[in-house]
């Protein structure tokens, strides 16, 4: 491991060396958090310096939870380097070499997730180029993330015949003009390849350049409601395709939902959840988080290293894309993020010394409560009355090896606080660890557990369905804390170190709960899978304590049961006063501004349909 490293950084392991250079796991030496960082080789041109640059820029900028985050650039006079998110999961070129053909509503969600990721470099004027499976990670969530900008262009660039021969499209063979309709073309060949196992076209160069700038569109082993979407996102002639990737989940979504129904994103989630968890004890990141899983992480890193010997490019994807191992390695991954980066002063932001550093748009939040925040005031101990007894349901969930668990709900029954008033088809389902749910009895409830993230769903989004989830990686727990919290002292460090920190929830209040250790949020927010028939409601409650971590539960219901959101979100807030000081008129009037704005998001939602009929 000789030569110039970036200063403040111990690497763990080398996941790959190609041509251009090498990518390592290293750790963050202040904070101890993980990062991936993609070296170049010493030997590298300017013209190499400047395709880093660029990636740099275009990892920074992009701003999509859908592109792993950068942390830095850093250039010297003896190397250039960039530091990115190590984001938990598997690539989906392992995946696919696994587990082979995925299922539609798996590759559909795969391909939506991407075009996503794709888009937000259309929105900045860059095609990617290079989308292949080994540029694909598919996190715990089951949420397909893009990473490795390292070949992308101008839009209206010569394509330059770059790119992976079994996924280039046309125009790249003829050194066209590269466009978005580039990246479309490409996302459909791995689209193919997800939904039957097998690459569109196979051979040598001259096979596939033949096959695809003549070649028909290979739609035998796509699912019939599928073939057409193929075949557009194939057309050999650029004009014939979606003209962005914007567009293309457009008309997918629309496919997807003539043909599997309104639930299919759902259940494609949950299926590469499972298949991603399966991988798990492959993730690098076992050996070093967890003692005893050194053979599997010695494993996954051989065949990281040997597929990163194709190029530093392919490499990023194994180093970025592989997280912890295990349930246990999950745990100690979410905690060492959380403690390293809420317990450090100077964040992942440090920089060698003598080096210029672009710091990427991706805010982190990076907040330590110190001696300087106002201290609680006095409270007297606090008896919360009870008003009734509820029994407590399981919660099936699935865990990091696929397997489906139903963790110990606790007690066998709860008392429920005298601010929370039960709905007579409502049930408490126990998450574990001594944390209830409040939800719709008739349709049960069902969770995912990942490295570093996890949900719980209760319900079914077009009747009513409450939902909760938590965060361990240090990007998502940021984005939470900007979207919920833009005015908290995590969100304005995290502007100071990190650039704009936003919001996209809408009528956002911040409810004070009587004790500063304690933050709450109330935001409306956008469904993204089909709602109930409106009018409707969809509310959002966030707890935050002095650890600096969001929990939130959403509610999505008709306007005409608030009632289930009203309880759920109370009894969500409630649970969290535990081991605080807060006194009963404070649960009651924090409990009475819940109710409040639920039925102000009903009254708004019937007063819209009514306009709109009007």
């Amino acid at each position: 491991m000789g030569g110039w490293r970036v200063d403040g950084y111990t690497e763990v392991r080398e996941l790959g060396a190609g041509a251009q250079g090498r990518v390592v796991l290293a750790r963050h030496e202040p904070s101890g958090t993980p990062v991936a960082i993609k070296y170049l080789n010493a030997s590298a041109s300017e013209a190499d310096r400047e395709r880093l640059r660029h990636e740099a820029r275009m990892l920074g900028q992009a701003g999509s939870p859908h592109v792993a985050r950068l942390f830095q650039l850093v250039e010297g006079p003896d190397g250039a380097a960039i530091i990115m998110e190590a984001v938990d999961g598997v690539s989906l070129k392992e995946l696919l070499g696994r587990r082979g053909a995925l299922g539609p509503e798996a590759s559909l969600s795969v391909l939506k997730g991407s075009l996503l990721g794709l888009a937000a470099a259309h929105a900045l004027g860059v095609v990617h180029r290079d989308y292949k499976p080994a540029n694909v990670v598919v996190p715990a969530d089951g949420r397909s993330r893009l990473v490795d900008f390292g070949i992308a262009t101008p839009a209206g660039q010569e394509a330059g015949g770059a790119g992976t021969p079994f996924y280039m499209a046309p125009e790249q063979w003829d050194r066209h003009t590269a466009t978005p309709a580039t990246d479309v073309y490409a996302a459909t060949c791995v689209f193919v390849e997800c939904v039957s196992g097998n690459r569109p076209f196979t051979g040598g160069r001259a096979e596939l350049r033949l096959a695809h700038t003549t070649g028909p569109v290979p739609v035998g082993n796509v699912p019939e409601p599928l073939r057409a979407l193929v075949a557009r996102g194939m057309a050999k002639d650029p004009a014939d395709r979606p003209p962005s990737a914007a567009a293309f989940v457009d008309e997918l979504e629309r496919t997807a939902l003539a043909a599997y129904g309104p639930d299919w994103e759902s259940r494609g989630v949950r299926t590469l959840a499972a298949s991603a968890v399966a991988l798990a004890a492959l993730f690098p990141l076992a050996a070093w988080l967890v003692p005893g899983a050194a053979s599997a992480a010695s494993a996954a890193g051989t065949a990281a290293g040997s597929a990163a010997a194709q190029g530093a490019a392919h490499a990023t994807a194994q180093a970025v894309g592989h997280g912890a191992a295990g349930h246990a390695a999950g745990k100690i991954a979410g905690a060492s993020a959380i403690k390293a980066f809420f317990g450090s002063a100077g964040g992942i932001a440090t920089a060698a010394a003598g080096t210029a550093v672009v710091v990427g748009a991706g805010a982190i939040a990076v907040q330590q409560f110190t001696k300087d925040d106002p201290a609680p005031r006095p409270r007297p101990t606090v008896t919360r009355p009870v008003a009734a007894v509820a029994s407590v349901r399981g919660c099936p969930t699935t865990g990091f090896d696929g397997t489906e668990t139903t963790p110990p709900p606790g007690a066998a029954q709860v008392r429920l606080p005298e601010q929370v008033k039960l709905p007579k088809d409502a049930a408490v389902y126990g998450l574990g660890q001594g944390r209830y749910l409040i939800g719709p009895a008739a349709t049960g409830c069902s969770g995912s557990t990942g490295a570093n993230a996890g949900y719980t769903t209760i319900g079914d989004s077009e009747k009513l369905q409450i939902s909760s989830n938590w965060q361990g990686s240090v990007g998502n727990i940021a984005d939470q804390v900007c979207m919920y919290f833009p005015d908290s002292p995590e969100a304005a460090k995290a502007k100071r170190d990190f650039g704009p920190c936003t919001s996209a929830v809408h009528d956002r209040q911040a409810v004070p709960t009587g004790d500063p250790s304690l933050r709450l949020a109330l935001a409306t927010v956008q469904p993204t899978e089909r709602p109930p028939q409106s009018p409707y409601v969809m509310v959002t409650l966030v707890t935050m304590g002095s650890n600096g971590l969001p929990s939130p539960v959403t509610c999505l219901a008709p306007a005409a049961r608030s009632d289930m959101c009203d309880a759920a979100l109370t009894y969500w807030f409630v649970q969290a006063t535990s081991g605080t000081k807060i006194a009963k008129p404070d649960l009651d009037r924090v409990a009475a501004r819940i109710t409040a704005y639920v039925r102000a998001a009903g009254k708004r939602a019937v007063d819209e349909l009514d306009g709109r009929r009007g």
